[in-house]
């Protein structure tokens, strides 16, 4: 998935990497001159200090780091006939924390902890803004992941009127205390717990007692969606004067079907976002 943010007039592309997020060199080079872009990078790759940073990031982070071929790219540098493009790096020490693509929507680009340092080398100012609109975008992102999972939960409050209305009309006599009518409808809370969860509230916050909330404050988006949906049905189920037993059993038939279906549905997102990549 790719994203842009403008840093003192010049727009930087950035790239999800799985949970990483790799920015465009090519594009931070522009700054400093839009015709010689590849130029300015070769010249940052091939000072000492580069290498050392760039192998230092590899040894913490890639298992697979071709440590041999580092040293002697390492031992070649600052010499005036040494000359390092991206491809090379990445091809001779199988190199994790720069990619590089050919093609029109090709570049090369590099995970944030490289491309800030490159920055710094082309201007400590530009390399200041450029961290506050990353900060503003990966802000951005974080309140509409929550505003999406409001959202969601919302979806499940409005389910539950309907929900607890089912019950209401079919399942609370005429004149039954107040105290029978609430535990009803905990009862009915704790079958939907059951056949999503496979738990109820009270056996939850006995083994998370160090949690704050109850079992749905900590579902995943997927386990709310479905939530909404066994609301709705179990509502229906109701109508139908289907017994506990027999409800909770279709539930959770019908919650593991669902669940599945959207856990397939975001591996293929997944993996349809790395092949882009």
């Amino acid at each position: 998935m790719k994203k842009k943010i403008v840093v003192q007039d010049t727009e930087i592309s950035i790239n999800k990497n799985q949970k990483d997020d790799f920015i465009s060199l090519t594009d931070i080079a522009r700054y400093k001159d839009k015709n010689r872009s590849d130029y300015i990078l070769q010249n940052w790759m091939r000072t000492k200090a580069t290498i050392e940073f760039l192998g230092l990031w590899e040894k913490i982070n890639n298992e697979d780091f071709n440590s041999i071929e580092f040293d002697g790219i390492r031992n070649e540098a600052g010499t005036n006939s040494f000359v390092l493009t991206p491809k090379r790096w990445i091809s001779s020490t199988n190199a994790i924390g720069i990619q590089s693509k050919a093609g029109r929507y090709g570049g090369t680009y590099a995970h944030k902890d490289i491309a800030f340092e490159f920055a710094s080398w082309i201007s400590a100012e530009f390399k200041l803004f450029l961290i506050k609109e990353f900060q503003r975008l990966k802000e951005d992102e974080i309140e509409k992941l929550q505003l999406g999972w409001d959202i969601k939960r919302t979806i499940v409050k409005m389910n539950y009127h309907i929900h607890t209305d089912a019950i209401r009309k079919n399942l609370i006599p005429a004149n039954i205390s107040q105290n029978r009518k609430s535990f009803i409808y905990a009862s009915e809370a704790d079958l939907l717990n059951v056949a999503l969860f496979g738990t109820t509230a009270k056996e939850w916050l006995e083994e998370n007692s160090d949690k704050i909330g109850n079992m749905r404050d900590y579902a995943t988006v997927e386990q709310l969606v479905v939530l909404a949906n066994l609301e709705s049905l179990n509502a229906e189920f109701i109508k139908q004067e289907q017994s506990a037993y027999e409800r909770v059993e279709r539930l959770n038939a019908i919650a593991i079907e669902q669940l599945e279906l959207l856990l397939t549905y975001s591996k293929r997102k997944v993996l349809k976002t790395k092949e882009t990549l």
